[in-house]
């Protein structure tokens, strides 16, 4: 694994924490999360350089390194090592030839010009400067090199995704609330955000269009996935097993309106966004 200095400190430090839980259900966020990993996959062609943006535990990097084929070149970016650690794991077990990098790909120097298409499945809203970290990845493309990333889109459109907080807020007090504009899950919520970003970074050619994604979780795994991610995740690392117990029976049930038979069934509201360089 290829590391490289500098960083978003915060960021990094927030990743480095998460990581714990997202390698512990890698298999059910890769399984759920499946369908967007084909919406990035189509854009890649054989024998051309990827670049995934925010790439966690490899997933959508090596989906996109069978697709390019052994002519190809394929390098996933990503600031928290355990999370790489687990990616390039997957390249053994996958016989699958690919590139991770630690470094944070808003300041890295990557070589000018040295990537043909730029991905991302939820890992571009975590910027500090998002003009500034667009433009750094503009010129980590060729002069015909195309952006195409998936971003959530609002909160009250995604109500799954914050069901856990809201049923947990009263035995979790200091779950910090959700701030849409800052960096984080809905920073880029807006099209006009998105839009005017993607101007000033020096992206041409901005085309943005909604996709309502059905997602899919075995009912059996819904513990294992809400204990483990987001800020009710990140918080029960750190409490006793009593209230870890009074957390689950709060908040499990929040989730039946969400339950299909054997399964938990929900809508994920994102934006499909492509530009040009």
């Amino acid at each position: 694994m290829e590391v490289a200095p500098g960083g978003n400190d915060v960021q990094e430090a927030l990743w480095s924490a998460a990581a714990r839980g997202w390698t512990a259900v890698q298999d059910l966020v890769d399984e759920m999360y499946r369908p967007f990993e084909a919406l990035l996959e189509e854009a890649v062609v054989p024998g051309s350089s990827v670049l995934d943006v925010g790439c966690g535990t490899g997933a959508t990097t090596l989906a996109a390194a069978r697709r390019a084929g052994p002519a190809g070149r394929c390098v996933g970016i990503d600031i928290s090592e355990p999370m790489l650690a687990a990616a390039r794991a997957r390249i053994d077990r996958e016989s699958v030839s690919a590139t991770f990098l630690r470094a944070d790909a808003a300041t890295h120097a990557f070589e000018p010009g040295g990537f043909d298409l730029l991905v991302s499945r939820f890992g571009v809203m975590f910027f500090d400067d998002f003009p500034a970290a667009f433009a750094n990845l503009r010129r980590a493309g060729t002069d015909a090199a195309e952006l195409r990333f998936i971003t959530w889109r609002s909160l009250d459109e995604n109500p799954f995704q914050t069901t856990a907080e809201r049923a947990a807020a009263s035995l979790l007090p200091h779950l910090a609330p959700r701030d849409p504009d800052a960096p984080g899950q809905f920073a880029l919520a807006r099209e006009d955000r998105v839009r005017g970003i993607l101007a000033e970074s020096g992206w041409t050619g901005v085309d943005i269009q909604p996709v309502d994604v059905e997602c899919v979780l075995p009912e059996t795994e819904l513990v294992r996935y809400l204990t483990q991610l987001g800020p009710v995740g990140r918080a029960l690392q750190g409490v006793d097993e009593r209230t870890r117990a009074q957390v689950v029976e709060t908040v499990r049930p929040a989730f039946d309106p969400y339950q299909r038979g054997t399964e938990i069934r929900y809508t994920a509201a994102c934006w499909l966004v492509g530009a040009h360089a």
